[in-house]
């Protein structure tokens, strides 16, 4: 158990404990996995995948694929919006307050080319004043914390990322997740975690450090190592949804976890998505449940042939019948 988590932190005048957080992940952090999520706790806060700011004040919640949640989530959840018109993501942000989430956080970490060609996610690093607007934009149309997910920019150095989390800081965001990775970097080099240090002794607002965090020993060494105020959990929170209650609450896995948490989460896509897209989506959050076994690529592999989801609850079945070997530390094949 990580003590320094459970102290928790204080966000826009509200505390959050544990310090930890469920990284917001495109096509990933649905209704459906947090709703998951939630069944073991022990997180502060949870992210919903990415929103267009464009779309989102006419999004339906009943039938939107991103902008949906579960009522009881609310006081922990910060949705997440991208764009880079000011007035966009203020109009964005008070629809996001108008609903009752905790808060909205701004994307400035997405390096997909067509979300950067828009000049919003990462293409917002290349305009720190753009950036900076935005973040006044939104801190201005709502009273919920603002929060900013960001990358160190499209340059190898920590000075852009250091100026840039100041003007973010000083344009009204209450609490910075940072992701020491340059924008065009899909993880094919580790995080410079020294470059969090340098972002959280730059700002006087909380700082949560992220990437590459696979064991309670390395969030350790990420609080001791950079000083910041909290970890954010991305790919080890698809693997293994229990970790924060593993990490803060002296929760213990047992071996049956990992076949009642594959169906488990073919059961609650099922509720939410049409058996189609619930699919898909379980096909996209297996790989990462796989890296969890020493042949994972099977696991993967076995799921990947499913026509429907009984064909994935067989498939589940089918691989925990020889009970496989466990990987202490994940498969980074399936992680990349």
């Amino acid at each position: 158990m990580i003590p320094h988590m459970n102290r928790g932190i204080n966000i826009r005048g509200t505390k959050i404990a544990p310090a930890l957080l469920i990284a917001p992940m495109a096509g990933l952090t649905h209704v459906a996995f947090r709703e998951l999520a939630a069944e073991y706790g022990g997180y502060g806060l949870m992210f919903t995948e990415m929103c267009s700011a464009k779309a989102l004040p006419s999004e339906n919640p009943q039938v939107s694929a991103v902008f949906r949640w579960r009522a009881q989530e609310l006081p922990h959840l910060i949705c997440q919006i991208f764009g880079a018109d000011p007035d966009q993501m203020a109009r964005a942000a008070g629809r996001i307050e108008s609903e009752g989430f905790f808060g909205v956080d701004i994307n400035m970490g997405c390096s997909v080319a067509a979300i950067c060609k828009q000049g919003a996610g990462a293409g917002l690093l290349k305009e720190p004043g753009r950036a900076a607007e935005v973040v006044s934009a939104v801190r201005n149309a709502v009273s919920i914390p603002v929060t900013v997910k960001f990358r160190t920019g499209w340059q190898d150095a920590p000075e852009p990322a250091v100026d840039l989390a100041r003007r973010l800081a000083a344009a009204g965001a209450d609490a910075l997740t940072f992701h020491p990775r340059v924008a065009p970097d899909r993880r094919s080099r580790p995080p410079k975690w020294d470059y969090i240090r340098a972002v959280k002794q730059a700002v006087d607002i909380p700082v949560f450090g992220n990437g590459e965090v696979f064991s309670e020993n390395d969030c350790l060494r990420m609080l001791a190592d950079t000083g910041c105020d909290g970890v954010a959990i991305g790919r080890m929170a698809l693997a293994r949804p229990w970790i924060f209650a593993q990490w803060t609450q002296g929760f213990v896995p047992s071996a049956e976890i990992y076949p009642h948490c594959a169906h488990r989460m073919l059961d609650v896509l099922e509720k939410y998505y049409e058996p189609v897209n619930a699919l898909r989506r379980y096909k996209k959050w297996l790989v990462y449940f796989a890296a969890n076994f020493t042949y994972g690529h099977r696991f993967a592999t076995l799921v990947k042939g499913a026509a429907d989801i009984p064909a994935a609850h067989r498939a589940v079945d089918a691989f925990f019948q020889s009970d496989p070997a466990r990987s202490r530390t994940p498969n980074m094949n399936l992680f990349r």
